[in-house]
């Protein structure tokens, strides 16, 4: 096989070794495009992120991530799981489904977790109520009591702040959706303890008064620490982070449950 011909005015390709090097040459070509398209997806440009998230934080904090890493990676996809509560976002990231879930902190040494925010909880009361000062254990006596149902999160932690006080919980309804519960307050049904980003937007009559013995919620948001990550899930972090610094916050490293 004669690739090459040599003589007096130099060295030529023969017919062979041109066809041959329109190949090589197209085999390059399609190398660099690989390791553009490689370097691409190693730089979080390319590929997806699946986020499990309750609706809360939905609707109030991950629009605004999303927009921000639309405008640093626009190739990035980002698929949402939206779950009823916190302990199917843990399970979700848990058994792989998701890569990073928003949820309730503390969680286990499973994973690994920042802070994001604190959001109390506060007594919504229907329009036509007087409201003077905190509501204490004997205000809420005083009026039916509407909750979500008991496998629900926040029921949890609402269950937990009553039984810490020696206090008796009796719901007179328990309801899941809370523009329904809020709804029903506003029609004077009874009241309700809500966290207040979950009552995000609050309808404008309903009267909102804090506990006497205030509680919280700590929302966070986790990765499983053994997982090895792909470049996307990276560029979604550094997304929030972003958008946590122009708030004026930063992200903190939370502590696990033992």
């Amino acid at each position: 096989m004669v690739l090459l011909n040599r003589g007096n005015q130099g060295t030529t390709l023969t017919p062979l070794g041109k066809d041959i090097t329109a190949e090589a040459r197209q085999v390059l070509e399609h190398l660099e495009t690989i390791t553009q398209k490689a370097q691409t997806a190693r730089g979080g440009e390319q590929g997806q992120v699946r986020v499990a998230i309750f609706r809360s934080m939905a609707t109030h904090v991950l629009p605004e991530v999303i927009r921000q890493l639309r405008s640093t990676h626009p190739g990035l996809q980002v698929v949402i799981q939206e779950n009823p509560h916190f302990t199917a976002v843990n399970e979700a990231v848990r058994q792989g489904r998701a890569d990073v879930g928003f949820t309730y902190l503390p969680t286990g040494k499973e994973f690994e977790s920042w802070e994001l925010l604190r959001d109390r909880y506060l007594v919504f009361m229907p329009p036509q109520t007087s409201v003077v000062g905190p509501i204490t254990w004997g205000d809420l006596q005083q009026y039916p009591l509407i909750l979500p149902p008991v496998t629900d999160g926040c029921r949890r932690l609402i269950d937990g702040y009553f039984k810490a006080a020696g206090q008796k919980l009796t719901p007179a309804y328990e309801v899941q959706e809370d523009s329904t519960v809020l709804g029903m307050v506003q029609q004077g049904l009874g009241i309700t303890i809500m966290a207040e980003l979950a009552a995000e937007p609050i309808p404008p009559a309903i009267q909102v008064a804090k506990l006497a013995e205030p509680f919280e919620r700590v929302i966070g948001v986790i990765q499983r620490a053994d997982a090895l990550l792909p470049p996307p899930v990276y560029a979604f972090m550094d997304a929030l982070k972003k958008v946590w610094q122009q708030s004026g916050q930063a992200l903190a490293p939370a502590t696990t449950q033992p």
